[in-house]
């Protein structure tokens, strides 16, 4: 396991590299949020903000949405990918939403991962960017940089990844640092020809320290 002196200064140069630390997803309500997250599935954000504003617009409420036609709506996220799918699950969601919590987005990983479509990826996101709850957003560049790292012990399975993240990483750093993980994992810390040399983690990179 990392020592806590590593894990300080990994956060604390993450945090001069990208000072925000935020989502990159592009939402006005909190529902809009749940959604995008649903569309980034096996998708860019970059994507998905080209798609979102068309479609939030057709669709303004949560009540047009839970009313919608899954086919007209997945003719607005046709290039999500998936978008069968996709669009069953934002309508069902929007109507589950309406009727179990009177049009608000919960706040507790066991009913937002009751929602449609919801996974513990995306209810740690919500509950850390709306909430402001400790949240550890394990998506597939977390996952691969924290492993390079050594922060975790380069396990695929994301719950074991978040688990063994929450030993880590301090809950109040916990969901900037999961957004700056994937800022990271699209300047530096590519799946493919990471570019190890120049890398301002290298010195507490395990991977890195190996070249």
């Amino acid at each position: 396991m990392k020592s806590k002196a590593a894990l300080k200064r990994i956060i604390e140069t993450l945090k001069e590299l990208y000072p925000e630390g935020l989502c990159s997803l592009q939402y006005e309500k909190d529902y809009e949020l749940l959604f995008a997250v649903r569309l980034s599935a096996q998708c860019t954000d970059e994507r998905v903000n080209k798609v979102t504003p068309a479609l939030f617009a057709r669709f303004p409420t949560l009540e047009s949405f839970a009313e919608a036609n899954p086919e007209e709506v997945g003719q607005y996220i046709h290039s999500c990918g998936f978008f069968n799918g996709k669009a069953r699950d934002l309508v069902a969601c929007a109507q589950q939403l309406l009727e179990r919590h009177d049009g608000k987005v919960p706040d507790t990983m066991e009913e937002l991962t009751a929602l449609p479509g919801v996974g513990r990826k995306t209810a740690n996101l919500i509950l850390g960017d709306v909430y402001g709850q400790p949240a550890y957003v394990c998506d597939t560049h977390c996952i691969r940089i924290t492993g390079r790292l050594g922060i975790t012990d380069g396990s695929k399975d994301p719950v074991k990844v978040e688990q063994q993240l929450r030993k880590a990483i301090p809950p109040k750093e916990s969901s900037a640092f999961c957004h700056r993980m994937v800022l990271f994992g699209r300047d530096t810390c590519t799946a493919r020809s990471p570019r190890c040399q120049n890398c301002p983690l290298k010195q507490d990179c395990d991977t890195g320290k190996s070249l």
